[in-house]
């Protein structure tokens, strides 16, 4: 039966380029998910788009002299770029400040703040907050630099000179900027004083039990790098979390209130709502409604999962949902609901998430170095622009998944990139393709020969091949995609060893219905190997179909292990799938040949 999914990446700040570590995280994953739902017949609707709003886009944009608006729509373009550079493709890439999209995310985000706030779940709090006295403004987290105030697990101090406002990058803890050692502000580069703000705080802690028994009921089979902390987390009691900031870059705070002059939700309150907005745009590109939005986000039918990288756990399967919950409860009902949570079996609720899949960090081993932390400020990184003039997309969208962080850490290695693009896409699987194309050309005219003669080996390659549509789909909807891919990786070596043994080179002047046989099989099994690949490695997979001349149509996973019909014509012989590399690319530009 066909399904419903709304399925959303991570939004990227539009403050930078993208790099392997964005993609792995987030974006690759979601388009494998995506792409095998449609190849299965499945609704989907894929959602993303920019970060445009908050501190990270200020500064950035005050760093290279420029807007904020100037900047976020030149990284909004690029970000889109490279994303289909890779096949990431979209149903919409939007962004919450461009302007085809400002008017609708901040109706959608100021009417989901005004709801949860009439619904008594936020609190107004005057609290202390940094102040830098020559610009005149206060200092909302990031625009704050100091000592670290935290201590290593051995007990010596950090004493990190530059942690930011809300986290060091030296031993990671967050940070409270009020309790930075000689702050520093970042604007003027004074130091900056204490004074009083009042800001609006999300109750998290009235929706822990809610949020524990929905967990309970929905997260069995999620990841456990997002349950244990997600409900270690809940255990710990989650605090109250400011929803508003001092800033004149985002969407205004739209209370009728004096302390609110000036203010702007904090970006992660209205980032997530993106995800909401950009769905109506789509809504009313295609249908002509944005309001059709509900039909997605209320329909109790449809499954909501968001893809994510380890630092958005927190806002993702925590904050969110309780803001979700915000929209439909009042901090009565909320109280009096305790720890039971019901689904909403009727539309006209915003349905929780279905899954929350995270990965964790790609870190980044440069060679002869030790393993390091990707980063966008020190430019340690990979990105995406740069891979693509050089290199396709496929060996970078294989080697993010076989080595994804799916369960803890992994590193980029460039060696390793290379080996596995040469050893394995080069010599298992272009290597498997290849082999058969010239005796079905010169001695069955592509087309398919018979199978008369086939004996038990192929037989068995066969009823191997026939199970692993089921195989890898069970793994891909578990969220298992590097074991997805692993296992259709194991089935072309063991297409190789079958070709070894059979050896149609020999046959075809020995025994020409063995080797009819023979290359029957090895059609029938790249036939099939094609479709499952196409999830993982689009632009081989588009080859491999052209070449069997299989229509799209015919593409598709319900179809995979339907049977090329003896006399077939074949498409023409395939182009080279992959290219071989060498690790000096890397440094010195890479190989023409």
């Amino acid at each position: 039966m066909s399904r419903r999914f709304l399925v959303t990446s991570a939004l990227p700040y539009s403050n930078g380029r993208l790099h392997v570590g964005h993609v792995a995280g987030a974006y690759l994953p979601a388009d494998i998910f995506v792409r095998y739902l449609r190849s299965r017949g499945d609704e989907v609707r894929f959602i993303c788009g920019s970060d445009d709003n908050g501190v990270a886009i200020e500064i950035s944009a005050q760093k290279e002299n420029t807007t904020p608006a100037e900047l976020s729509a030149r990284y909004n373009r690029q970000q889109a770029a490279d994303f289909e550079g890779l096949g990431i493709h979209f149903d919409i890439y939007g962004g919450t400040h461009q302007p085809e999209f400002t008017e609708l995310h901040n109706r959608l985000s100021q009417e989901f703040f005004r709801t949860i706030h009439d619904n008594g779940h936020f609190v107004k709090r005057t609290t202390e907050q940094l102040y830098d006295v020559k610009a005149g403004r206060f200092l909302p987290d990031r625009y704050v630099t100091g000592t670290c105030y935290h201590k290593l697990p051995d007990g010596t101090p950090c004493g990190h000179p530059q942690a930011l406002g809300d986290q060091c990058e030296h031993c990671g803890n967050s940070i409270d900027p009020l309790k930075l050692i000689n702050p520093v502000s970042i604007v003027t580069n004074t130091t900056p004083e204490k004074r009083q703000t009042t800001h609006w705080f999300l109750q998290l802690g009235r929706f822990q039990g809610v949020l524990a028994d929905w967990f309970s009921l929905v997260s069995l089979d999620w990841r456990p790098i997002v349950t244990n902390f997600a409900l270690g987390s809940i255990r710990q009691g989650l605090p109250e979390r400011a929803m508003t900031r001092d800033l004149t870059w985002g969407v205004p705070v739209p209370l009728d209130d004096p302390d609110a002059k000036g203010k702007v939700l904090y970006v992660w309150f209205d980032a997530p709502i993106g995800y909401v907005s950009f769905t109506a745009a789509l809504c009313q590109q295609l249908d002509g409604d944005w309001q059709r939005y509900k039909d997605w986000w209320q329909d109790p039918d449809c499954q909501i999962v968001h893809f994510i990288g380890e630092d958005n756990i927190v806002f993702h399967a925590l904050i969110w949902p309780a803001m979700l919950l915000g929209t439909q409860f009042t901090a009565k009902e909320i109280d009096a609901r305790g720890s039971n949570y019901t689904k909403p079996k009727e539309k006209g609720f915003f349905q929780l998430p279905s899954n929350v899949v995270a990965n964790a960090f790609l870190n980044i081993r440069f060679p002869g170095k030790e393993e390091e932390k990707i980063s966008k400020s020190r430019g340690t990184a990979v990105w995406i622009e740069d891979y693509l003039k050089s290199f396709d997309p496929d060996p970078l969208r294989y080697y993010l998944t076989i080595n994804a962080p799916e369960s803890q850490r992994t590193a980029w290695s460039f060696d390793e990139f290379v080996e596995r693009n040469n050893s394995e896409l080069i010599a298992t699987l272009g290597n498997f393709v290849n082999r058969w194309q010239k005796i079905v050309t010169d001695d069955f005219g592509r087309k398919v020969p018979p199978f008369d003669r086939a004996e038990d080996l192929e037989k068995q390659l066969l009823a191997m091949i026939d199970a692993l549509p089921q195989e890898v789909a069970d793994d891909i909807e578990a969220t298992r995609y590097k074991a997805a891919l692993g296992r259709i990786m194991e089935a072309f070596r063991e297409c190789n060893r079958y070709i070894d043994t059979r050896a149609p080179w020999t046959s075809r002047k020995t025994d020409a219905g063995l080797c009819a046989a023979t290359i029957h099989a090895c059609i029938q099994a790249v036939r099939t190997l094609g479709v499952l690949l196409e999830p993982f490695l689009p632009f081989a997979s588009e080859k491999i179909r052209q070449s069997l001349g299989v229509s799209g149509d015919e593409w598709k996973w319900p179809q995979a292990t339907k049977r090329l019909a003896v006399g077939h014509a074949l498409g023409p012989v395939p182009e080279v799938l992959f290219r071989k590399l060498d690790p000096k690319e890397f440094t010195e530009g890479p190989n023409p040949s």
